[in-house]
């Protein structure tokens, strides 16, 4: 652990960023083992993810961000730029909806805003990990509470990755390229984890507004993707998955961070 604690906050972020997508394409991997995947199973994983994600938005970046100490009071850049990563995710959705490209090599269009709304809430994803190594800067709870986050992340990668994956499956797609198609939608955390961090670090000013974008898009992405999804199944498993989820990392993170 000291040894990853004396990295600098871009080489803990590669570092996290690559076992997070390392969990996007372990769970994309069970499409070469089945057609599909029992439906109570993603419901239990995904409600925990949904939990996850929820918890590490408060505990690991907003909150941070309000007790951030910038030009602006705490309240408005926080407010502010959590409405904002809600608003770049509420209207990224909306342009996927009414897009009118062809998606034949994606099965069909519901498959291919499925694949591109996972691929494009990666994005601010890892800049929240790399944000949050960079507001470490080396401080061992602050790196915990960083690893924490991106351990939440990997936690909700696995069944995302399988929910992509076994979709496109289902269509018709074959093994291999359904899960090249998944692995590929969490790939793209790694250069926007590493990115996020040296922003934030060279940056200073952008701190509190880059953890607050990064909880606001990653809260719309957890209702516009996790919940819905997850509570379309066994309401009682998707609701005792989001409190178990929220309450693991919530522990986890008052504990250790």
């Amino acid at each position: 652990m000291e040894w990853f604690i004396s990295l600098g906050a871009p080489w803990q972020a590669l570092i996290a960023s690559l076992f997070m997508y390392a969990m996007t394409a372990f769970g994309a991997s069970f499409v070469f083992f089945s057609k599909n995947v029992g439906k109570g199973i993603l419901t239990a994983l995904t409600g925990a993810a949904a939990g996850i994600m929820i918890a590490a938005s408060f505990f690991s970046l907003l909150l941070p961000a309000i007790e951030y100490e910038g030009a602006l009071p705490s309240y408005v850049t926080a407010t502010a730029g959590f409405a904002i990563g809600g608003a770049f995710i509420v209207l990224s959705d909306l342009a996927l909806s009414h897009t009118q490209l062809n998606f034949h090599s994606i099965g069909d269009k519901k498959s291919a805003l499925l694949y591109f709304a996972v691929t494009l809430h990666n994005v601010p994803e890892g800049m929240a990990v790399g944000v949050a190594f960079a507001q470490g800067a080396g401080a061992e709870g602050a790196v915990l509470s960083a690893a924490l986050l991106a351990l939440g992340i990997a936690v909700q990668n696995f069944p995302e990755g399988m929910c992509v994956a076994f979709p496109l499956r289902m269509k018709g797609m074959s093994p291999l390229k359904s899960f090249l198609f998944s692995q590929g939608s969490g790939a793209v955390e790694i250069p926007a984890c590493v990115l996020g961090a040296l922003a934030a670090t060279f940056v200073a000013g952008l701190m509190p507004w880059a953890l607050a974008f990064s909880a606001g898009a990653m809260v719309a992405v957890v209702c516009s993707e996790l919940i819905p999804e997850c509570f379309s199944g066994n309401k009682t498993v998707a609701s005792a998955g989001v409190v178990l989820g929220f309450c693991m990392m919530m522990l986890l993170d008052v504990a250790f961070g």
